[in-house]
């Protein structure tokens, strides 16, 4: 069995408890109050910490890949931001239309907070609450330096973290440092006003220097896997900073954003370096293995790790009860016909985004680009993210197992067809992500559901790409754009320009596109996308940043997948009730067989059997059902989603805050300037 995680300790926090002091989680629940025991023993101190790791974390079978708790209000986890990109279709409340733009419909995002409870609730401010309170008296009850140490530096970091995913969604906020009891009579101090942006960037940055000179850079014991380290807050630092200098708060392109963020970037880069973190290389570069392998390799003993992972939330495989938390990601990517879920469906935009494997877009390449045969000659990072119709997905009982995903008539006159080879159901868009699925993952009595695969937040490709970014920023083109390039040699691109793909690249615009798109191929299907958007205000053109990097905004769009149609020998669409590809029982195939025991002469592998296939017997269409069909819908996004409005939740128990400009409330239109 893999080493327990400790950064999901929180499951098991009642069995850690129970054995040291009863009333720890009688504390929990006392808003006001404080236990002095919890701050003079190291065990109890130590799972106060863990305790709030669980507040930020996935629940058990969580998938953050999609998935993440800042579109919640309540400690969850959601994936309506993926929604609200290119990677996943569908509706939310952030891409479709509204009469108003208004603080009591659900677009004003209820992340900020609610209403304190009478008990523990897993939001916001009790989340900060708990922060403050550990901060505020670890120093005070004997607890050894070394320990209080390297526990206040993780909840600095966590408090840094909570105050970043506050004001990218709405700029400045009020900042808190002291634990206040809500029961206070000095209604006056607990008024706490919004801080402008800048301030509350400050106070993250604080928090996270204090987090940097806290923590090590590796943790000693393998045990520890998973704990936020020096690196760790180094580099969450360096994404903090590359948002406060990216156009969404940058409106005036002030350069000295852009160096706080290219020095904030190289320290990170360097420090991890000197604690051997690094580009994954584990494998064939070439063809993909090594960018592949990285999101399965996963520390072994204090000296052996995944050096790309410098914040990780960890799983591990449990068969029974839930003392451990398990992966969801494994189950909801594969298909329903092995028994997965297959509630992840990619868009045809996210695959058509990838460039050839010379590292150049269709029609710039040196390659033909075959739209019937799409997956031919790609970036190595495609087939280690997609998996298309008749594509090689192995797993623990069928290593051979290839995933169709094709269509056929059932009669004639059908404008879509409505017979599937995927009996038990098919996804949405004819094409599955297989990105971070194990090959030796096992669903026999298990359904994929107990699989121990982590996610990583943070890699150290983000660190290189946010430090290349940086350097654009501040007008080093030529070392951003070697940024990237080794960002694409790891993935096995083709460096037929001698600039991996980048050759003749020197305008600043055209590097930061390349920076943008790079993240969008290399962290795909990884929650990055919604944030990349967002602070690069490329969801629609009306400040003028998707023309400058030539993105297509998604404003106006909409997102579709994939029909593969089975045709006849003769070319016609086939219509009949059985599979066109599979004996029936009477021992014929209707039009030929998908996967013969012995391939026909001529054909040396099943890749050049399957691209027959292709040619001869599968009409591609596009299936454009994946957003609503109800009327012409398209994907709306307003510019006040760049900076939400607080929720009528909010304002109606705290009158006091501003409203973020452009969004109404009680006391009329807004005035705070989240620019500020």
């Amino acid at each position: 069995m893999k080493k327990i995680k400790l950064i999901f300790l929180a499951t098991s926090l009642a069995l850690v408890i129970s054995s040291c002091k009863d009333d720890f989680l009688a504390e929990k629940r006392d808003l006001a109050g404080v236990n002095e025991e919890v701050f003079e023993n190291p065990t109890l101190a130590t799972a106060y910490v863990d305790y709030i790791y669980g507040l930020f974390l996935p629940a058990n079978n969580g998938t953050p890949n999609v998935q993440t708790q800042a579109a919640t209000d309540n400690g969850g986890y959601s994936s309506a931001f993926t929604q609200t990109t290119d990677e996943l279709a569908g509706e939310t409340d952030w891409n479709k239309q509204w009469a108003t733009i208004s603080y009591t419909n659900n677009h004003a995002l209820k992340y900020f907070g609610q209403r304190m409870p009478t008990g523990i609730a897993n939001n916001t401010w009790t989340r900060m609450k708990q922060i403050n309170i550990f901060l505020n008296e670890v120093d005070k009850h004997g607890l050894d330096l070394d320990t209080r140490k390297r526990l206040k530096g993780q909840l600095y970091f966590w408090r840094a973290w909570q105050y970043f995913e506050l004001v990218r969604l709405y700029g400045g906020v009020p900042i808190i440092t002291e634990s206040m009891n809500p029961i206070v009579s000095d209604v006056e101090k607990a008024q706490v006003p919004r801080s402008t942006s800048s301030a509350t960037i400050d106070q993250i940055c604080t928090d996270l220097d204090s987090a940097i000179n806290s923590l090590p850079g590796r943790w000693a014991s393998a045990s520890d896997w998973g704990r936020i380290t020096s690196g760790a807050a180094a580099a969450l630092k360096g994404r903090v900073l590359l948002t406060w200098a990216s156009p969404l708060f940058n409106r005036n392109v002030e350069r000295a954003r852009w160096q706080r963020a290219y020095d904030a970037n190289l320290a990170a880069k360097t420090l991890l370096e000197q604690n051997g973190f690094g580009l994954y290389k584990k494998g064939t570069l070439a063809n993909g293995t090594a960018w592949g392998n990285m999101f399965l390799e996963e520390i072994t003993n204090a000296t052996t790790f995944n050096p790309e992972a410098v914040m990780i939330f960890g799983f591990n495989a449990q068969t029974s009860g839930n003392i451990q938390k398990n992966s969801g990601w494994e189950n909801s990517t594969r298909s329903k016909e092995i028994l997965g879920s297959g509630s992840i469906s990619p868009t045809k935009q996210m695959v058509d985004a990838f460039p050839m494997k010379d590292g150049k877009m269709p029609g710039q390449s040196t390659y033909t680009y075959d739209a019937k045969k799409f997956y031919k000659n790609r970036d190595p990072r495609f087939y280690k993210t997609f998996i298309y119709n008749g594509a090689l997905w192995p797993y623990k009982e069928v290593p051979g197992f290839r995933q169709w995903t094709y269509s056929w008539f059932s009669k004639t006159g059908l404008t879509k067809p409505d017979k599937f080879t995927e009996t038990k159901g098919a996804n949405s868009s004819g094409i599955y992500v297989c990105k971070a699925t194990n090959p030796a993952a096992a669903n026999l009595n298990q359904d994929f559901k107990f699989s121990p695969t982590d996610f990583m937040e943070i890699r150290f490709a983000e660190v290189v790409l946010n430090l290349a970014e940086s350097a654009i920023g501040i007008g080093n083109i030529s070392e951003g754009i070697e940024g990237v390039k080794s960002i694409r040699e790891r993935a096995g691109v083709e460096n037929k320009d001698g600039s991996y793909g980048l050759a003749g690249i020197t305008a600043r615009d055209d590097a930061f596109s390349a920076v943008i798109n790079e993240r969008k191929i290399e962290f795909a299907y990884e929650n990055k996308r919604f944030w990349d958007l967002r602070r690069w205000m490329l969801f629609n053109n009306d400040f003028g940043t998707a023309a400058r990097l030539k993105v297509t905004p998604l404003n106006g769009t909409r997102r579709t997948g994939y029909y593969f149609i089975v045709k006849t020998t003769a070319g016609a669409d086939y219509v009949g009730a059985n599979d066109p590809l599979l004996k029936g029982n009477n021992g014929v195939v209707p039009v030929i067989e998908r996967e013969p025991t012995v391939l026909p002469s001529g054909y040396a592998n099943y890749d050049a059997y399957l691209d027959y296939l292709y040619d001869n017997y599968f009409r591609i269409a596009e299936k454009d059902d994946l957003d609503p069909t109800n009327g012409a819908w398209t994907f709306k996004w307003y510019n006040e989603y760049y900076f939400f409005g607080l929720p009528q939740t909010v304002l109606s128990s705290s009158p006091y805050l501003e409203q973020t400009q452009g969004w109404n409330s009680i006391n009329g239109a807004g005035t705070f300037d989240p620019l500020k």
